[in-house]
């Protein structure tokens, strides 16, 4: 009887260890499985847009606050990235739209139009709209005869001219009945007459022959009183149209745009905000180019992404150029996949986390200085 108690029990101990090797041999498995799966690399296609500090070249490395974050998710997902730079917005957006590439990293803002064609990732980085001028804004003679138009001084110089025409062909007829020494010909008798006349006009001289004593001489006196009056409304009709040019040409911000020939960068969400706002545009490829289209006078304002233009406006502080106005359109910057990427998430979550470690708050310290 206890020999086959022992035996029994000898058995069941036999049936557990088998069963916790069994167990012990899942688990192994399964975690080796698991390790396996972990280390796997999955190679991306990732477009870029150069846009400093957000995405910058230097040599063969590419380097920026976009850049940055994007290499730590990258590494935290096993992610092997194949960059490819792209020129325009346009065309990193219809890669990604297409499937072309897997991932677009810059400085993308988030808007419903771009959200009906790619999914977007959580926004790390919170933008704006700002505009930049030239610090050495000039009054052109186009604004000079605007200026001129809009006050109704433009018709009155028109009125003027008309007047100096008839005076010359008045003095014309005039001399050539009465003075025996001028000119017979018509051309000469009428230069004659418009040199004569301008004369009066700018200088207040009289230098006409006196034909009628005395009589002659009131008239001169007339004719001296008529050109200072003359020169006295041209010198002050076109220096109040100047001084008030210089107090509202100037571009200040948003509201000082209409009119204006304005900088963007072409397929940005300042160039669709412009054409809200209904204000001529002009394109350039990147902020090298709209800046100097801006210093050379092609436009009188640039528009585009606040911290774009702040960093720009910092590492080139010798360049003439500020930024004037509040910021306006607050926007969200976020990476941009195809619709329906499998990595949308897991890259929306990086996001989170990096938020939640600083990361984000450090990079922008890192790009931008101290954040306040």
């Amino acid at each position: 009887m206890l020999a086959r108690s022992f035996a029994f029990l000898f058995h069941i101990f036999l049936l557990c260890g088998a069963f916790h090797g069994q167990a012990l041999g899942q688990a192994d498995s399964a975690s080796q499985g698991g390790d396996q799966g972990a280390s796997e690399v999955r190679t991306v296609q990732v477009g870029l847009y150069l846009s400093p500090p957000f995405v910058m070249e230097e040599g063969e490395v590419y380097t920026g606050m976009a850049i940055d974050l994007w290499q730590e998710i990258a590494r935290e997902r096993n992610l092997k990235s194949i960059y490819r730079v792209y020129s325009d917005l346009p065309s990193l957006m219809g890669d990604t739209e297409q499937g072309k590439i897997d991932v677009a990293v810059t400085n993308l803002t988030v808007t419903e139009d771009r959200a009906l064609k790619v999914d977007f990732t959580q926004p790390w980085f919170d933008a704006g709209l700002r505009v930049m001028v030239s610090t050495n804004q000039k009054t052109n003679i186009g604004d000079i005869f605007h200026g001129l138009h809009r006050s109704g001084l433009l018709t009155g110089y028109l009125w003027l001219i008309a007047v100096i025409f008839a005076a010359t062909l008045l003095f014309t007829l005039f001399d050539r009945r009465f003075d025996a020494e001028f000119p017979s010909r018509w051309r000469d008798g009428l230069a004659e007459s418009f040199y004569s006349v301008m004369s009066i006009v700018t200088s207040g001289r009289v230098e006409r022959k006196n034909l009628f004593g005395w009589v002659g001489r009131i008239w001169g006196g007339l004719w001296l009183v008529c050109g200072v009056a003359v020169v006295s409304y041209i010198t002050a009709s076109i220096t109040s149209v100047m001084t008030s040019l210089a107090l509202t040409s100037q571009v200040n911000g948003l509201q000082d745009l209409p009119g204006k020939t304005v900088g963007v960068l072409a397929g940005s969400t300042a160039q669709e905000s412009m054409v809200r706002h209904a204000i001529k545009t002009r394109e350039f490829k990147d902020i090298e180019q709209a800046v100097s289209g801006l210093r050379s006078g092609e436009v009188q304002a640039l528009v585009a992404d606040a911290p774009v233009l702040a960093y720009f406006t910092f590492q080139n502080p010798g360049l003439g150029v500020r930024l004037v106005g509040k910021l306006f359109e607050p926007d969200k910057y976020a990476f941009a996949l195809p619709r329906g990427s499998d990595l949308t998430r897991p890259i929306s979550i990086e996001v989170i986390a990096a938020y939640e470690s600083r990361l984000i708050f450090n990079l922008k310290e890192k790009y931008f200085g101290p954040v306040r």
